[in-house]
């Protein structure tokens, strides 16, 4: 690699100032004097979307494999696997000159509604997190950047490129940066993209405290930030804020405000050369890795397959599946012949090759008859002639086989969906087959929940397929005719309907805002809380047999947060098909001092199981597992106290609950003031140490004060009051101020005096 620092010594202004500026829509500014080459970045995250002209945005791309998207890959719960999809990609990048692959993306499905969530993982945060670092590891470990995006809290279409997402600091650190926290410590992607929209006020591509302070300086980021296409708006605050590169280009404007921001003294030039540092680095580690060869069609076609049908999930199933013995199916459904296996934007692949749904099951099926009907068109419009036709079909059948894909205009890159639902020609469709076929079997191709109380309980068999890619028929089929046992699990809940969903009162904003009202209460972690019933809950997911857990054990029963703790399980396949299982572990915190969700996910593992098989499953839990972010403390903390185990089936099938107890061992700073309240007081070891007698008389003077005790009423006084559970809850100096004239001082000045007293301890 060259000597970066003697390169950037040798470069003018204008030219450090025009690498951080991209020099078309894909690639950065070569300075050919002294020898630094372009760098060429492509859409991902789940093909290679590499456009012959870089100057083009989008015009069709060159050939490659579409894997699954991220809802259906998340739905695996198989970090390894994600990983051999990483190397698929890397190999593709390789082949098509590709040096960083602009993916994964580590959002939180906020809402259901949200137009890209068919790009993201998840509605947890340890999840994404964990599939995220997997990918950027796989695709990495080939000499291959990637582009971790999109940081952060963009969790909506709606005015993503200016809306401002107000969101607490708490909520921040633990739910929407929690996954780019995991994918950075573990796997370091070469680049991390900010997001188009404002975060609290600030646009993220200026954000300081995210990108420099969170990003860089905390968590230790080593590569380069670059901007989401279009995401800047001034360059000289954004490079101030940790914007390394921009993109698109070329900027020739925003190359001159950079020059004469140097030149005036409002951008120190060290900034600068920093962010050309970051780059150059990045640009000579992309070049160690040659960019020639060609890859394996029919491999990565083969491995698209498999990723498919590990990650579809079986919604439900009163035993009509696998499909044995029918004579004569019925096909029903457009995206039987028209495979919808992708979604709409920057992530749209140009398929090596597509496998057709009905083409596979035929040849899966090959004694069976199988006979198609369209059943509803491209367009919003209503046709009874098709589902007439559909009827008569499935009226003859043994069963009916029903392909429902939810269609672009409904869900896509840059617009919000606006309901659940899924359209009306698609849901009269279904009511009516299933009304004359009680054997149809719904087959799902969607990037996120859609409602299904209108028909659900009239058919025998749901099978959420996702956009599934391009090998993505083959899966259907595979799972349908039982040559593959479903193990798929949901990675979002299922709500019942959209008023159900944790955001709907604050979706998706107004007025250049969107308040993140529900905290940390997204998902699974909401639908607790409110114990409220859903569709089908986080963690789901049928399968051909049956699993048992037994032997739950902890590797203590006392630990310290330092050490964490492994749980082990054993689980046995009861059933008569080889099987996938996965294993959930959430924890639950007994009592803390803020307050926490029911539970959360910490830990999983898949494991395969022969009929009648047992096998111990492990699984590790660290600090963070146990901790929560304190804003107060501006830091993670964990606190001492006791911890439910819960391993699970899903996040509403917990199998086996151990309890254990943490020590912690954090020595954390004082943070009373003046205004903390006699419970706060009483709370910190150093607080009560100092207030311990004073309390006692503050009691005293307190039900003095107020009456005193009704002995008719136990601790009521003679206003009908527990006058303590008020005061507790009050600031000291407010507690004091009214018993004034017992005290020896002014309440301020005694409260300062204590202060100083409990900041000593530490």
């Amino acid at each position: 690699m060259k000597n970066i620092q003697s390169l950037i010594a040798n470069m003018t202004l204008e030219e450090k100032a025009a690498l951080c500026t991209g020099a078309s829509a894909w690639t950065t500014t070569p300075i050919e004097r002294l020898g630094v080459p372009e760098m060429i970045v492509s859409d991902g995250p789940h093909g290679v979307r590499r456009v012959p002209d870089v100057h083009a945005m989008a015009m069709e791309s060159l050939p490659a494999t579409c894997f699954p998207t991220a809802s259906c890959l998340a739905s695996t719960w198989d970090v390894d696997l994600i990983h051999k999809m990483g190397i698929a990609l890397a190999e593709e990048c390789i082949t098509h000159n590709v040096d960083v692959l602009l993916g994964p993306g580590a959002n939180m499905k906020r809402s259901p509604l949200g137009g890209r969530n068919f790009e993201y993982f998840s509605e947890d945060p340890y999840l994404a997190g964990e599939m995220a670092a997997s990918f950027i590891n796989g695709v990495q470990s080939m000499g291959v950047g990637t582009s971790l995006k999109h940081y952060a809290a963009n969790n909506q279409e709606f005015q993503r490129f200016s809306i401002s997402a107000e969101v607490d600091e708490r909520t921040l650190r633990e739910i929407y940066l929690t996954a780019f926290e995991k994918a950075v410590k573990q796997a370091q992607p070469w680049t991390v993209m900010c997001s188009y929209n404002k975060v609290n006020g600030t646009f993220a591509s200026e954000h300081h405290y995210l990108l420099n302070e969170i990003l860089k300086d905390e968590w230790g980021f080593e590569g380069l930030v670059v901007s989401d296409w279009g995401a800047v708006r001034d360059r000289v605050a954004a490079l101030k804020g940790g914007l390394d590169w921009e993109m698109p280009g070329p900027q020739e404007r925003r190359v001159k405000a950079v020059v004469e921001a140097v030149r005036s003294g409002e951008l120190d030039e060290a900034i600068l050369d920093e962010s050309v540092r970051r780059i150059l680095n990045i640009v000579f580690k992309a070049k160690e890795t040659p960019k020639t060869g060609t890859f394996d069609i029919d491999a990565h076609h083969e491995l698209a397959h498999h990723i498919a049908s590990e990650g579809m999930v079986l919604l439900k199933n009163n035993g009509l599946l696998p499909l044995k013995g029918q004579h004569h199916i019925a096909v029903i459904g457009r995206a039987a012949e028209n495979a919808h296996f992708q979604g709409g934007g920057s992530s749209h692949i140009h398929p090596t090759k597509v496998a057709v749904p009905f083409k596979e099951l035929q040849t899966q099926a090959s004694n069976s008859e199988l006979t198609y009907a369209e059943g509803y068109p491209t367009d919003r419009s209503f046709r009874q002639d098709m589902i007439d036709q559909a009827v008569s079909l499935a009226k003859s059948a043994d069963v009916a086989v029903l392909y429902i894909a939810l269609p672009t205009f409904k869900e896509s890159e840059g617009y919000d969906r606006t309901d659940l639902d899924l359209t009306e020609q698609q849901v009269a469709l279904i009511k009516a087959v299933s009304k004359v076929q009680p054997k149809t079997v719904v087959v799902l191709n969607n990037g996120a929940p859609v409602a299904m109380n209108e028909w659900i309980d009239d058919v025998a068999a749901v099978l959420e397929g996702w956009m599934m890619g391009q090998a993505g028929g083959i899966a259907i089929a595979d799972v349908l005719s039982g040559k593959v046992n479903p193990s798929g699990k949901l990675a979002e809940t299922f709500p019942l309907k959209l008023s159900d969903t944790p955001s709907h009162i604050n979706w998706p904003g107004g007025a250049g805002a969107v308040s993140y009202g529900e905290g940390l209460f997204i998902g699974y972690r909401y639908y607790d809380a409110k114990e409220m019933p859903v569709l089908f809950p986080f963690g789901h997911g049928l399968s051909y047999t049956t699993f048992a857990y037994s032997n739950a054990k902890a590797s203590a029963k006392t630990f310290k947060d330092t050490d964490g703790l492994t749980v082990t399980v054993d689980v046995t396949n009861t059933g008569e098909f080889t099987g996938k299982e996965i294993v959930q572990v959430y924890v639950h915190d007994h009592k803390s001092g803020l307050v926490r969700p029911q539970k959360e996910l910490k830990g999983f593992a898949k494991v395969e199981l022969k009929p009648g098989e047992t096998k111990s499953v492990s699984v590790k839990l660290d600090f963070r597992a146990f901790a929560y972010y304190h804003p107060e403390y501006k830091q993670w903390i964990t606190e001492d106290g006791d911890f439910d185990i819960l391993i699970a089936a899903s996040a509403a099938d917990i199998r086996q609950t151990l309890t254990v107890t943490l020590q912690s061992t954090l020595s954390l700073p004082c943070i009373l003031d003046k205004e903390s309240t006699v419970r706060e007081w009483l709370a910190d070891p150093r607080g009560k140490a100092v207030i311990g007698a004073l309390y006692t008389e503050i009691e005293t003077q307190s039900r003095k004060l107020f009456g005193g005790a009704d002995e008719r009423y136990g601790n009521e006084n003679a206003m009908g009051m527990d006058i303590m559970d008020m005061m507790n809850d009050m600031p000291l100096v407010s507690v004091l101020m009214f018993q004034q004239g017992a005290l020896p001082m002014p309440a301020e000045e005694m409260v300062a005096g204590l202060l100083m007293q409990a900041h000593k301890m530490e």
